[in-house]
């Protein structure tokens, strides 16, 4: 039960976030990362641009998983912060006509209880991405 209102906790507030950020129309067939499954906390199925998005319930007891996948020409750099700490940055490549990814994974405990945050600066407003954050079993 506690895993079921930690996801509906995840998906109100990137909602939130995504629609100040000027979410893009939802993902054609084909889109950038799939669905995560019950081991997902986060999944931005589609933006355009700078964004990124806001959650609660990690585990510390799990380890931690955030992928970023792009496409449309330029870069976007990636940092999670986990309670005011910086756990992960990374930049991926994002050509036109094809996905880039790249993943972070961390240990269980270096991403802490509660929330945590992802921002994705793109090089150019152009660029779609799509992010996902696990924490699988």
């Amino acid at each position: 039960m506690t895993r079921l209102r930690n996801s509906f906790v995840t998906a109100v507030l990137a909602a939130g976030v995504l629609a100040g950020a000027g979410a893009a129309p939802a993902t054609a067939a084909g889109g950038l990362l799939p669905h995560p499954g019950p081991d997902g906390l986060v999944w931005v199925e589609e933006s355009v641009g700078t964004g990124g998005v806001a959650s609660g319930g990690a585990s510390a007891g799990l380890p931690t998983v955030l992928t970023v996948a792009c496409e449309g020409g330029g870069t976007v750099n990636v940092t999670m912060e986990s309670q005011g700490h910086r756990v992960a940055g990374f930049t991926v490549d994002c050509p036109v006509g094809a996905a880039g990814a790249g993943s972070a994974v961390m240990a269980a405990g270096v991403v802490r209880p509660g929330s945590f945050t992802v921002g994705v600066d793109a090089s150019d407003e152009s660029v779609r991405w799509a992010l996902t954050v696990t924490q699988p079993e």
